[in-house]
């Protein structure tokens, strides 16, 4: 758990001191009306760090769809496996020449995972340590946004480790907040225990203390927070 806790303070470090730690840039988004992802200030779809993009209440397919990110939908970068084929065509020759400015900072993320106790959505010490890290970061960038997922061991219901997975990242935005940052920016989502950090043989067994031990790293929020450097 300790190895864990400085992986991800090591990986803080080298995300922030390197700008080449940036997102594939794309055409700004039309934000007008309904917008099925999460936009930065430029117009730009925010993603993880994984790349997927981050999909807010209004998304549904049909969205994805119609919302363009320049010549094409904007759910062909992100979704283009759910859209038709045609929709995803690339422009003819020359229709796309005019593709905007280009923005004038460079886009960092940061990470840092939240840890609590079993069956608790109360931050840990450690949990806090991270987080308290990732703030003393993120004020050295102009944050765009920050997302916290939340994330349950395998013990209980799907039903109730989605309720406590979104707890957890419930917890982790207000400790945000009261750390100053803006309520708006923080995005929270809970994903149960659909993505556990440890394997299977990992921590075999029925339920008991030395198992509950193993899963430690399974009780967590992910957070990411993204954002710029200006360099001008």
């Amino acid at each position: 758990m300790l190895k864990q806790v400085i992986k991800h303070s090591v990986l803080l470090a080298a995300l922030i001191g390197a700008s080449a730690a940036t997102f594939a840039q794309s055409n700004p988004v039309d934000t007008k009306g309904v917008v099925p992802y999460v936009i930065d200030s430029r117009g730009i779809v925010v993603k993880s760090g994984t790349g997927l993009c981050w999909r807010t209440g209004y998304w549904t397919p049909a969205a994805a769809g119609d919302v363009k990110a320049g010549e094409l939908p904007i759910g062909c970068e992100c979704d283009k496996d759910l859209l038709p084929k045609e929709k995803c065509e690339a422009p003819k020759a020359g229709a796309a020449k005019a593709a905007g400015a280009k923005p004038t900072s460079d886009k960092i993320t940061l990470n840092a995972d939240a840890l609590f106790d079993f069956n608790k959505a109360t931050l840990r010490p450690e949990g806090k340590a991270a987080l308290d890290e990732l703030y003393t970061k993120v004020q050295r960038i102009k944050l765009e946004v920050l997302i916290a997922v939340g994330h349950a061991d395998r013990f209980g219901s799907d039903a109730y480790n989605q309720k406590l997975s979104e707890k957890r990242a419930e917890s982790v935005k207000a400790y945000l907040v009261s750390k100053g940052l803006e309520k708006n920016r923080i995005y929270t989502e809970g994903k149960g225990k659909k993505n556990p950090v440890t394997k299977p043989e990992d921590c075999k067994g029925p339920k008991s203390a030395k198992v509950v031990s193993c899963l430690q790293p399974d009780r967590r929020v992910d957070v990411e927070a993204v954002g710029t450097y200006s360099w001008q």
